[in-house]
């Protein structure tokens, strides 16, 4: 099973960040290179990560799950939603996904410097390394956080062949698009499913602001 990143002979050698035309069905998007330029902050334990949001939203095909961190990567809220296309171009995907935290969690843009993180779980078909379509979603992840004042954070597929964080090189083979997290007791796991670790308000907050 590899991980990171594989060349895609469709793509040119070069795009704008600022999402210039091109051949690309996908329009703005980012390459590998250009996501690895973003510094986007590492994931402490992003086997935890992905099966808490897998566990909170069981997502299915196109369905992309956005996740606003606090510090200490505690959860502050979600929401799951189907992508209906999948040559959509990345300023939709910026538009979806702007339209789903503005929904569940106020911005930050009065804030001098970001303080919350935004990551991304995107459910598709595939293998898991690099496709235009990530970089699209990786286009539009990126402009949805400066537009709602948040930090870009991760984007982590899932496929048959499991999840992975592109960029990092991390992922595993469960969960995936037809398996769940693993129990505690058997052999294949590596870590115990994520518990929101949140004071009793926050709690209160995920259950007004969580959507499936």
């Amino acid at each position: 099973m590899s991980f990171g990143f594989a060349p895609s002979a469709a793509a040119p050698s070069s795009r704008s960040l600022a999402g210039t035309a091109s051949v690309s069905p996908h329009g703005r998007l980012l390459e590998p290179s250009e996501w690895a330029s973003a510094n986007v902050p590492l994931l402490t334990n992003p086997r935890e990560m992905v099966s808490g949001l897998y566990a909170r939203h069981r997502p299915g095909t196109a369905t992309a799950v956005v996740a606003v961190l606090g510090p200490e990567e505690r959860l502050v809220a979600s929401a799951s939603f189907t992508q209906r296309s999948r040559s959509a171009d990345g300023w939709e995907y910026r538009n979806a996904l702007l339209s789903q935290l503005r929904r569940v969690i106020p911005h930050d843009l009065r804030r001098r410097t970001p303080v919350r993180t935004a990551v991304l779980l995107y459910c598709r078909e595939g293998e898991g390394h690099w496709t235009e379509e990530d970089g699209a979603w990786m286009w539009g992840l990126r402009d949805a956080c400066t537009l709602h004042g948040l930090r870009c954070g991760a984007y982590i597929t899932l496929t048959d062949e499991g999840w992975q964080v592109l960029g990092e090189g991390r992922g595993g083979r469960r969960p995936s698009t037809g398996r769940g997290p693993v129990d505690l007791g058997d052999p294949e796991s590596l870590g115990a499913p994520l518990t929101p670790r949140t004071g009793g308000g926050a709690v209160d907050l995920l259950r007004r602001t969580v959507a499936r």
